[in-house]
């Protein structure tokens, strides 16, 4: 049986509906990732599952209890939110030992607790501090300090890294993930961020107008979108649209060139289709099953990537991902190039 059980999820305000049929299982000790544009809802699944909003139908189960209509300090949650929330005129330890305050835990226990909880967040030593001197990247460790504290049996995160800058948050992502691996806390996570959700979660949940488009493990969400949507939304994209030619062979022509999947398609001959493309699947050579002749329009180096733009006579512009290596040859803007991807790396959309 799953630890948190989202069934059939409703939440509006007035006459807008902004969760729709919400339905997900998650697993004791397992890291899910909301994932999806702002007003599409993540961040009121959240808010529910805390608590904080009650939901318009549907039920919130944890640890095999209806928590539905529970208060949300009777759910034992701990949250990390966007903007830090700590107490000014309190120290970081007093900040971690708010909630054990409250709870009414012995002085020396949570005095023991207080100490475990910032050598955990990489804070020791930083217990007499106020929140004015530290960090972005700091104050945020305090509250997820704060956060698991009580030993809470669910961790929600409300996007806590976007006020902070890349490089913070590249490294606080993983602290993040470790401190939750080696505790085994269930956590449900919001970010609008892809390389967040992608990198931390053992599972995501792309949404899309209060539904769930798709959920899966991160490699399936990136490599095998199940919609359109969840194909454009995450990462870059090539979309080629054409028609079914020969459904039993998955033969399709498009204004690139013909493409042959060798697989069956559901949709009979004369059917639209759109075919999905990564950047980084295309390749400068001839030597995929599937091969377009392009001329290069422009490129652009990127570090560790460099991206062209190719064009196809009639067709879109295709991006096109080379990792950058000393000393290889690119074709230059107006040359002609030959562009090859193997047909498996092709996911057919809908029409």
């Amino acid at each position: 049986m799953a630890f948190i059980e989202l069934r059939n999820l409703q939440k509006s305000f007035g006459q807008t509906q902004v969760v729709r049929d919400f339905s997900l299982d998650i697993a004791q000790g397992e890291f899910v990732s909301l994932l999806g544009p702002s007003g599409c809802g993540k961040t009121t699944v959240l808010r529910m599952v805390a608590g904080f909003e009650p939901p318009s139908g549907g039920e919130i189960v944890i640890d095999g209890q209806d928590m539905t209509g529970v208060a949300a300090n009777k759910r034992r949650i701990g949250m990390v939110f966007q903007s830090y929330a700590l107490f000014p005129n309190l120290t970081v330890a007093d900040n971690v030992g708010f909630g054990l305050k409250v709870a009414g835990v012995a002085r020396a226990e949570a005095r023991a607790r207080i100490e475990e909880m910032l050598g955990l967040v990489g804070l020791a030593g930083f217990g007499a501090r106020y929140p004015f001197q530290l960090s972005g990247g700091q104050q945020q460790r305090v509250a997820l300090a704060r956060a698991i504290a009580p030993r809470p049996r669910v961790l929600l995160l409300d996007e806590p890294l976007s006020a902070l800058d890349a490089k913070i948050r590249v490294s606080l992502r993983s602290e993040i993930r470790a401190i939750q691996r080696e505790l085994g806390i269930t956590t449900l996570f919001v970010t609008h961020d892809q390389e967040e959700a992608l990198s931390m979660s053992d599972r995501v949940v792309v949404m899309s107008a209060g539904r769930a488009e798709q959920v899966g493990p991160p490699h399936e969400i990136y490599n095998r979108p199940a919609t359109r949507f969840v194909a454009e939304f995450i990462g870059s994209l090539n979309i080629l649209s054409g028609k079914v030619v020969d459904a039993a062979t998955g033969r399709v022509d498009t204004p690139a060139g013909p493409v042959t999947l060798g697989r069956a398609l559901t949709l009979a001959a004369g059917a639209p289709v759109s075919l999905a493309i990564r950047p980084e699947a295309l390749r400068l050579d001839a030597e995929g099953e599937v091969a377009f002749a392009v001329k290069v329009a422009d490129s652009e180096f990127l570090g560790s990537v460099v991206r062209l733009r190719a064009v196809a006579p009639g067709a879109t512009p295709l991006s096109v991902a080379q990792f950058n290596r000393e000393g290889r040859a690119l074709p230059a803007p107006g040359e002609a190039a030959t562009l090859s991807v193997d047909a498996r790396d092709i996911v057919v959309l809908d029409g």
